[in-house]
């Protein structure tokens, strides 16, 4: 079974595709910003095994002002990430090497053309294969003379059509690669089949007694039912991103400012717009309720099938339903930009990841055409020399041509990989790269953030009755700055009209907001930041335990208690990833006391309270110089150098944008059942990964020798080659089932340093 697209899907001639590329302007439009670089994402149809990855993204990397090229063979799409103003010429590489591009269109959702013209093949090879074995069993009774030589010319005759349309789909597929000076992985199966077929015309017309019309007929047939079914797996893996795209809407009714009302599509949605959205609509973009009360369906979100309450002020995310009413809401990103549609790219983005296992895979592929033509035409040259029979050689050339077709090797990682992102987004985890699952397999410590990750990062002020109000209400109008967790809880505390007006206000990450007002600086956030004049005075003297205060020119004027809940099943993930051979650490800028209470809760032996952001990257680096593998798990904007720091990383989808990028996962559900999850089906994945492999190589190593002495026969060949892509394919879907947590690859290493000390809070 080749991996290669079907003919059908052939590159267009150089000069007619010229003369429709995008313009420039066309393609800016159509990429996404990266800051100081762009995506542009290309649908290639006529991508097909691992020699068309590594040539497209050989070639486009070579060109000027590119940073990254990525093929992702289940959706046929090339993601390139580019920088400059002038636009690189992809669309002209890749007529050169044959293939026609055109800009990727998220909201195109053809017929699966490919799967129609597969299943046409099948069945027209059969029925050929069915009459010729037929008049196959007369010969092989005993016809002799004129009668043979008619029933092989029948055969003949029948084969014609079926090699020409069925098997035209490896002909103009190996032609087209041939032709732009290229070895794909049905090159060998076209010269495989055409031999065989010219093989038994010459026997034929010579009036020789064996002709193997039957053999190259049912060659073509047992290669199409393997592809065949290679296609309907991987459009199995890819049903969930298909089903996230449909969710989302086609586009929205838009209020101009004149009050107009008009329909725009989705594409042409731009932040700021204000859209209606009926009850019974899709939200089509990331946006804020302006106005209205409904209820919406967050599933999609959260995981929760119980409607969300929404009001004036709320936060809507793409692809959510409103349920009960009309919403009023202000969009604050483009379609492209949205929830929805960073969710679909990270689905997609998880079997286009370069593991270890799969740039072997990759190197080994692509080595496949030169190597396979070499053994074929070897041991064609060595049954000469041993029998002088040309027609035994050819045979047995023939053979070892179509049974070293690396297909199963070709197949072993994006296969398990596809599988395995399905297997998490099922589970409310979407995997951002291939090569995060792989890293994650090999973790042995888990660092958590407390606030936002372990718990849910919505505290509730506990003290507000033993603040002043008129101190309240300064902290609140200077809480309503920040998107701190903190500052949420002391910003709904609003509405006394007493205190002065704020003059300026600005944040400082990790520490808190400072505001100018009536010529007075005011600071709200950490102790030791906010209160520099008074310096002394623990935990609990001005109303509870809370590390959170308001000054007013370095004098403390109040103090801030919070209570927060922990995440449901949050001491139960703990348990599993201790059961697992993970150790967890917790870090939290939060007090000593408040970080003890949920480490307690959630049995948690080794946490580090008062950190600052620079000191969790400090603690992650120390774990890694002690030699551990470790994750990092948080949410804040104060908690992204860490996410980054770390081996491998996770976020919740509440986390911050800039959280969000840095982490390689992100689990949209409440639960931390997500992490153990996902950590049980990265090493399961690896596993099946080596077993894929191994099937792969113990295939190679067996068959080839035999084929090469002369045992096996064309239709054999394609027969087993078809069955071990199949077999790699079963074994992938065994992860489709119920995981288990299981222990690591390795053993626990033991801590050589004493982290405890390396870093100081």
């Amino acid at each position: 079974m080749s991996c290669c697209a079907p003919g059908a899907e052939m590159a267009l001639d150089v000069t007619s595709a010229a003369s429709a590329l995008p313009s420039s302007d066309e393609v800016k439009l159509a990429s996404r910003s990266l800051g100081g670089s762009r995506q542009t994402d290309l649908s290639v149809p006529a991508v097909h095994c691992g020699g068309c990855i590594q040539a497209i993204e050989a070639a486009l990397t070579k060109l000027e002002n590119v940073e990254t090229a990525r093929v992702n063979l289940s959706t046929k799409r090339v993601s390139v990430r580019w920088h400059g103003e002038d636009v690189p010429p992809f669309f002209a590489v890749l007529s050169r090497l044959g293939y026609r591009a055109h800009l990727f269109d998220p909201e195109a959702h053809e017929r699966d053309k490919t799967l129609s013209e597969l299943i046409r093949a099948v069945a027209v090879a059969g029925f050929a294969a069915g009459n010729i074995m037929l008049l196959s069993v007369s010969v092989w009774s005993g016809a002799e003379g004129a009668t043979r030589d008619l029933f092989h010319w029948i055969s003949a005759l029948i084969a014609i059509p079926a090699l020409a349309f069925a098997g035209g789909i490896y002909f103009r597929s190996a032609a087209n690669a041939l032709r732009h000076g290229r070895m794909n992985m049905d090159v060998p199966i076209a010269v495989g089949v055409s031999l065989a077929y010219a093989m038994s015309l010459y026997e034929t017309i010579n009036h020789g007694e064996h002709a193997y019309f039957d053999a190259s007929v049912s060659l073509l047939f047992f290669l199409l039912i393997g592809r065949t079914l290679d296609h309907v797996m991987r459009e199995r893996a890819r049903t969930a991103v298909n089903g996230l795209s449909r969710l989302a809407a086609r586009g929205s009714v838009v209020l101009r400012e004149d009050g107009t009302r008009e329909y725009v599509p989705a594409a042409e949605l731009m932040p700021g717009m204000r859209l209606l959205i009926a009850a019974g609509e899709r939200v089509p973009v990331d946006g804020d309720i302006l106005n209205g009360n409904s209820d919406l369906d967050c599933s999609i979100v959260s995981g929760e099938s119980a409607p969300k309450a929404v009001g004036a002020g709320t936060h809507v995310q793409a692809g959510t339903l409103n349920l009960t009413g009309p919403l009023t809401m202000q969009a604050t990103a483009a379609a492209k930009d949205s929830f929805l549609a960073e969710m679909v790219r990270l689905m997609e983005a998880a079997e286009g990841g370069r593991s270890r296992y799969r740039r072997i895979a990759d190197r080994v592929s692509a080595l496949y055409a030169p190597v396979v033509h070499l053994a074929a035409f070897a041991t064609f040259l060595g049954w000469m020399a041993v029998s002088g029979d040309w027609h035994r050689a050819m045979t047995i050339a023939i053979a070892v041509l179509i049974i070293t077709c690396p297909c199963a090797l070709g197949l072993a990682v994006p296969i398990v990989q596809v599988v395995a992102a399905r297997r998490l987004f099922e589970a409310g985890v979407m995997v951002k790269d291939g090569s995060a699952m792989e890293r994650l397999a090999a973790i042995d410590t888990a660092v958590f953030d407390k606030t936002g990750t372990l718990t849910f990062g919505q505290p509730r002020l506990v003290n507000a009755s033993a603040i002043d109000p008129t101190m309240l209400a300064m902290a609140a109008d200077i809480a309503a700055h920040s998107r701190h967790p903190f500052s949420k809880a002391i910003a709904v505390h609003g509405g006394f009209s007493g205190q002065p007006k704020l003059d300026s206000v600005r944040e400082e990450p990790g520490f808190g907001v400072e505001a100018l007002a009536g010529g007075d600086t005011w600071r709200l956030g950490r102790r030791g930041w906010a209160g520099w004049k008074a310096r002394t005075g623990g935990e609990g003297k001005i109303g509870g335990y809370g590390g959170t205060v308001l000054s007013r020119n370095g004098s403390i004027v109040a103090c801030f208690a919070f209570e927060d809940a922990t995440r449901p099943d949050a001491r139960t993930a703990i348990r599993q990833l201790k059961q697992a051979g993970v150790s967890v650490d917790m870090l939290s800028g939060d007090t000593e006391k408040a970080c003890g209470e949920v480490a307690d809760t959630l049995e948690i032996e080794n946490f580090v309270p008062a950190l600052l952001p620079s000191g969790k990257v400090e603690w992650i680096e120390s774990l890694t110089r002690a030699g551990h593998e470790v994750l990092m798990v948080g949410d804040g904007l104060n908690d992204t150098p860490a996410l980054r720091a770390a081996h491998v990383s996770i976020a919740p989808a509440t986390a911050a944008d800039i959280g969000r990028k840095a982490a390689d996962f992100v689990f949209l559900r409440e639960s931390l059942l997500a992490v153990p999850l996902a950590i049980d089906v990265s090493r399961k994945a690896g596993r099946l990964i080596r077993q894929n492999i191994a099937i792969a190589i113990v295939y190679n190593a067996f068959a080839v020798p035999i084929a090469i002495l002369g045992h096996v026969t064309p239709l054999i060949a394609a027969i087993a080659m078809s069955a071990s892509s199949l077999i790699v394919i079963a074994n992938a879907m065994r992860l489709r089932g119920a995981t288990r947590m299981a222990p690591p690859q390795l053993g626990m290493r033991q801590r050589r340093a004493d982290v405890a000390g390396m870093v100081q809070p």
